[in-house]
Formats: C-alpha cells, sequence, structure tokens
C-alpha cells in the first residue's frame, strides 16, 4: 500500500508538474525556462517533439552526472524523464493545441499561475522520493564534485541549458529570469502542506 502512495504521488505530480511547464511553454513569446528553451529552440532546428528532447537531454545528463559524481549512471532515473518528457508532449498536443493565448497581461498571468503549478506539482511528485529527473540530478552532481552550495550549483546548471539555447535563438527573455527564481519558492510553499499529507497518508496504512 504504501508503494502504491508513492506511485500515486509521483504519477500525479508529474502530471500536474508537466501541465504547468506546458502552461509556460504556451507563453514562450516573453521566455521559459532554460531547459525549455533549449528545447524549444532543438524542436525549432532540429525537429522532433519538445517532450522528446526532454528525453534526449535526460539521457545525456544521467552520464554526464555519472561522470561528474565518478558512479555508474542511475539508469532508474531516465524512467522519471520518460514519464516528464511524454506527458509534456501530451498536454501540448491535446490541451494547449485548443487556443492561443493573447497580449501581455494574459501571458504573464499564464506564466505566474504556470510557475505556481509547476511548484505545486513538484512538491508532490518529490514526495514520492522515486528517482529524480536527470535535470535535478545534474544540480546536485555539480554541488558534490564542486563542494558547491545549492544556489550556485542550480545557477550553473541553468547557465549549461542557457548558453546553447541563446546560441540557437530559444526564446529567452525576461520570462526566464522570472521563472529561474521564483519556482524553487513555488515548490517550498507546496512542499511542507504535501509531506504532511504524505506522513499521514503511510501512517493510516502502514
Amino acid at each position: 500500500m504504501k508503494f502504491t502512495i508513492r506511485l500515486l504521488f509521483f504519477i500525479i505530480g508529474l502530471a500536474i508538474m508537466t501541465f504547468g511547464v506546458c502552461m509556460t511553454i504556451k507563453v514562450a513569446e516573453i521566455g521559459v525556462g532554460a531547459w525549455d528553451a533549449l528545447n524549444i529552440a532543438l524542436t525549432a532546428k532540429v525537429g522532433l517533439t519538445i517532450g522528446k528532447w526532454v528525453m534526449i537531454d535526460g539521457v545525456i545528463l544521467v552520464f554526464v552526472n555519472a561522470f561528474l559524481v565518478k558512479r555508474r549512471p542511475d539508469i532508474l532515473s531516465l524512467l522519471t524523464i520518460i514519464v516528464i518528457g511524454s506527458l509534456v508532449d501530451f498536454w501540448l498536443d491535446t490541451v494547449f493545441e485548443l487556443f492561443d493565448i493573447g497580449g501581455l497581461i494574459a501571458r504573464l498571468a499564464i506564466l505566474l499561475v504556470g510557475i505556481l503549478i509547476i511548484g505545486f506539482g513538484a512538491s508532490i511528485y518529490l514526495q514520492a522520493k522515486f528517482p529524480q529527473s536527470p535535470i535535478d540530478n545534474f544540480m546536485l552532481a555539480i554541488k558534490e564534485r564542486f563542494h558547491l552550495n545549492l544556489m550556485i550549483a542550480k545557477t550553473i546548471g541553468e547557465i549549461t541549458a542557457l548558453i546553447p539555447a541563446f546560441l540557437l535563438n530559444g526564446p529567452i527573455s525576461y520570462g526566464t529570469l522570472i521563472i529561474t527564481f521564483t519556482v524553487g519558492p513555488a515548490i517550498q510553499l507546496f512542499f511542507p502542506y504535501f509531506e504532511k499529507i504524505m506522513q499521514l497518508m503511510q501512517t493510516k496504512y502502514s
């Protein structure tokens, strides 16, 4: 039963989180997150879907992370990135294919709501304590290898994606800065609440 609860948190959390990610992608004209900017640029230049590039990034990062921390590749984290990539394509091809968003105020509103939804979903999925995505592990690998704090490690991870995204004319703008500095606080806002829910559910069904 405990595993079932964790699996539900994992799937529901990722579904909500990727919905929020797709909200920010839908208003890419004002900027998206660093990795999303890279994936949008790669889709425009090379082809494949954004979700497929999410998966390709993940595969590469699994081996980069292993090199950084000098351990075996965390193959299980590929499961997480495959689910994330598949959900991104699902939301973009269904819900977000149906409408366009016009006007700066509306786009900013969608961006901010999307960030809150990302934080809401991520705070749920993290409770499952399943393997994290290779992008999250990349930040942790940088922290471990170079003995940095999480903020600096996260910044380096974001720059790693921003540079090629910029060179490929990805959608980088002020929205990118907003996402970079607000997703973390959004996760922290909801995390304690879902942590308590997880503890209560596991105690109830133990």
